[in-house]
């Protein structure tokens, strides 16, 4: 099936939602790019995500976040999957309501933990009690998350093609963003 993008596809929800893995599919469905705003951060300084936290701090790190989510939405329209935290931030809502559409993974509790707690690579759960920080985490920012334009659930028993294929259904009720040929 032939479909045309016309606005970025902005990927947000907690770590473990499956942005990457969801995106990078529903990408090749649509035929566009794919992009990662935290692996382009990466590409960018040279440094893991955890080294920029530790040696810069988080404020730093989410300012070049802005930086580049704006600059990943200037470009070609494709499949945008960004960082737990992007969202949070007002200026990267404003970016992607102005050149995108933003759509939301919806995840629990225990699908999130099942599938992060086994990850050395998420500074924001290097506590003494990751599972209750990643819990804390998603109660302060679902009210942020349930912004998004578009929200799509994820389940245990929904592999990542489905996932892909319920965004792709999700956004087709959104003519301005994505039209089948």
């Amino acid at each position: 099936m032939n479909w045309r993008l016309k606005k970025t596809i902005v990927l947000v929800g907690m770590m473990g939602a499956g942005k990457t893995a969801v995106g990078t599919q529903l990408a090749r469905v649509l035929g566009v790019p794919f992009l990662d705003s935290d692996e382009e951060i990466v590409k960018a300084a040279n440094r893991t995500i955890a080294e920029i936290f530790e040696r810069d701090g988080e404020a730093f790190f989410r300012e070049k976040e802005a930086q580049v989510i704006a600059r990943l939405l200037r470009g070609r329209p494709g499949v945008l999957s960004t960082g737990g935290g992007a969202f949070l931030q007002e200026r990267n809502r404003q970016a992607i309501a102005a050149h995108g559409v933003s759509v939301w993974l919806k995840a629990d509790l225990e699908l999130l933990w099942q599938r992060v707690r086994h990850k050395s690579s998420r500074p924001l759960l290097r506590t003494p009690d990751p599972r209750g920080t990643l819990a804390a985490l998603l109660v302060a920012r679902e009210p942020v998350y349930a912004l998004a334009d578009l929200m799509v659930e994820s389940r245990p028993d929904t592999s990542v093609e489905q996932m892909a294929d319920r965004v792709a259904q999700a956004l087709l009720a959104r003519p301005d963003v994505l039209e089948r040929k």
